[in-house]
């Protein structure tokens, strides 16, 4: 069954400038997670980064290299329960140095952006995310307008956008949010002023 019981997300525009600060990289994601561990145990694999000090704490028979990535790249799987092997006792094992994916990881993108999770392994995360009721004033309400247009017109346009090779939904929807202030004005705009702002916020959009 669905948790319908509401979670406080915060005020939108709030939101959404600490959201931008994180995907550019300059603050972890700063999340009311409670003891929630849903995205530990949804069969998610973990982007880690280059130099990243979680490589230290992570035993390297975990990791595998990260498929379409540069050398250095690498991704950890999770267990046959589809829970992340550092996730022990309901606990991240490696808090303190967990990787970059983890500290920017907020579920909260899925309701903003009107894109949600795979079903099947992502139900804990879909149930989550379906929970979070944010707060509005006008310039939320015009800001999450645009973030959900421009999630509509992410998925509408992934190969055109991305090729073959889409991404997953939680980039989808963190790329909608990057994007969003594109779709502000009710405009569509054209698709490489698009491919300019995922770029730049993102850095993963081909030419």
């Amino acid at each position: 069954m669905t948790d319908q019981t509401p979670t406080h997300a915060g005020d939108y525009m709030t939101w959404t400038s600490e959201t931008l600060t994180s995907l550019a990289g300059r603050a972890d994601a700063d999340v009311p997670c409670g003891s929630c561990t849903a995205c530990c145990r949804s069969s998610q694999f973990i982007l880690i980064e280059p130099g990243e000090p979680a490589r230290s704490h992570i035993d390297r028979g975990l990791l595998a290299a990260a498929t379409g990535l540069p050398a250095g790249f690498d991704v950890m799987g999770y267990d046959e329960h589809g829970h992340c092997p550092m996730l022990v006792d309901e606990r991240c094992s490696i808090y303190e140095y967990r990787p970059r994916t983890c500290r920017t990881y907020d579920c909260r993108v899925f309701p903003a952006a009107g894109i949600w999770p795979e079903q099947g392994t992502k139900v804990e995360i879909t149930n989550r995310a379906r929970s979070w009721r944010f707060e509005f004033d006008d310039s939320g309400m015009r800001a999450s307008s645009a973030t959900r247009k421009a999630g509509a017109y992410l998925r509408e346009r992934q190969i055109e956008l991305f090729g073959d090779d889409p991404p997953e939904a939680t980039q989808l929807a963190a790329m909608a949010v990057a994007a969003h202030e594109l779709f502000v004005d009710g405009d569509t705009p054209a698709i490489d002023d698009v491919r300019g702002k995922l770029r730049n916020g993102r850095g993963n959009v081909p030419d």
